[in-house]
Order: structure tokens, then C-alpha cells, then sequence
């Protein structure tokens, strides 16, 4: 007897969207940092997370320690400044998983006046990190063991690394010979360092620049140009 049941269309196969384990590890990170971490996002195949300046120090514990983060070894720290920002800091902080073999990064945004606690208790590798961000942009570091300027003299005002420092700085070192010591005076730019023109730095630029004449520009008056005796 023939079999008269009409066949059964298959559905459709709907492929599967395959997720980034980076991606799943930030939105795991961010459900467990119970509002702490404010959200996480990938970028060129790096994770980076956003939290609370107050939640550092935990979130740092807990990456380090959880099984499923195990991120031990303590890469580096730095800060970016943005002057036009209310919270004009970026913190950051860069962590490693030789179990999982990942990378992550913590950012935090942090005030001008605002101190962030000390993360040597979680990872004594922090210390000088934190001393160089203090001495060059000025982030105050509560719990520190030895919270000093690293990288700049004694006395040195100022942070270097912040957008609105002066290229030249504020003051410059020089030995004396009539002093017979080290001294420190104001910066102060010659006329003639004003000029630089990248061709003849010790005439100051009073002299006919090559090409005036191509253009049919009227050279400049002053001293004629040294010849080349090594032609």
C-alpha cells in the first residue's frame, strides 16, 4: 500500500552568530562587578573595561583572582590627559593571563583633585608605575608605600605630560662656572632660536632662502648664503 502522507518541510537552518569570548568575558565582568563596571567593549582584538575611580583596587583583586579572569601579571599603568573634560583623566591599567593567554585593560576617569587608592596591595608591581603617573600628571595615589617624583629634579615644578605643560618648561639647568654649581634660571627663548628655519640655524634665517627665486619672490636682505665646501 502506498504511503500517501504528504512529506514535512524542514525548517530553514538558521546559522549560528558566533560570539567573541572577549566580548562574553567583558559582559561576564561587567554582570559580576555589581555596578562597579560601568560596561566593557573590544577593539582591535583587545578588551577593555570601564569602572568607578573607587572600585579600582577591587576590580583589580578580583580579575586577578577569578578563575575565570586569572589575569597575574601586572603589565603597566599610565594615564591621557583631555584638559577639555570634566573628569580630565584616563586611567589605565594593563593586565595579563598566562592561563588564558589574554590581554585586558581598566579605565578610569578620573577628577584633577580627585585620589585614587594605591593598587601595590594587589600588585606590588604598581608602585613605580604610579610614582611616574604622580610625577607626570599629577594623579595623587592614597595607601602609596613611597609616593615620590621619579623622573624629574628636585624641586621641579609642574607635570610634564599634561596638555597644557609648555613645551620648553618652566625653568632650565645649567652648571656655572663663576658659581662653580648647578643653577636654575627661567627659560628664555633668543630671538634668534624664534627664527629657526631647519636650513642654517646659525645665521637665524636673515638670508636668501633656496627657492625664493623659483617662486619669483624677492629674497630676503641679510647676509648671502654660506657656500657648500664640502661639494
Amino acid at each position: 500500500m502506498a504511503d500517501t502522507t504528504a512529506p514535512t518541510e524542514s525548517a530553514p537552518q538558521v546559522p549560528e552568530v558566533p560570539v567573541d569570548p572577549l566580548d562574553a568575558l567583558g559582559a561576564a565582568i561587567v554582570a559580576r562587578g555589581k555596578g562597579a563596571v560601568l560596561g566593557h567593549e573590544v577593539a582591535y582584538g583587545e578588551l577593555t573595561i570601564h569602572v568607578e575611580p573607587r572600585s579600582i583596587v577591587d576590580t583589580l583583586a578580583f580579575l586577578r583572582h577569578d578563575s575565570a579572569c586569572r589575569f597575574a601579571v601586572f603589565i603597566d599603568a599610565t594615564a591621557v590627559d583631555w584638559p577639555g573634560r570634566a573628569k580630565r583623566f584616563d586611567l589605565v591599567y594593563h593586565l595579563l593571563s598566562l592561563v588564558h593567554n589574554r590581554r585586558i585593560r581598566i579605565k578610569a576617569q578620573v577628577t584633577e583633585e580627585e585620589m585614587v587608592a594605591s593598587a601595590t596591595g594587589v600588585f606590588p608591581g604598581a608602585n613605580w608605575f604610579e610614582r611616574e603617573i604622580f610625577d607626570m600628571f599629577g594623579i595623587v595615589f592614597s595607601g602609596h608605600p613611597d609616593l615620590r617624583r621619579l623622573l624629574t629634579d628636585y624641586g621641579f615644578r609642574g607635570h610634564p605630560l599634561r596638555k597644557d605643560f609648555p613645551l620648553t618648561g618652566f625653568n632650565e639647568v645649567r652648571y656655572d662656572e663663576v658659581q662653580k654649581r648647578v643653577v636654575y634660571e627661567p627659560v628664555r627663548l633668543t630671538q634668534e632660536w624664534r627664527q629657526f628655519d631647519f636650513l642654517s640655524p646659525w645665521e637665524g634665517g636673515a638670508f636668501a632662502l633656496p627657492g625664493d627665486e623659483k617662486a619669483g619672490a624677492t629674497p630676503q636682505q641679510g647676509k648671502p648664503p654660506t657656500p657648500n665646501t664640502n661639494r
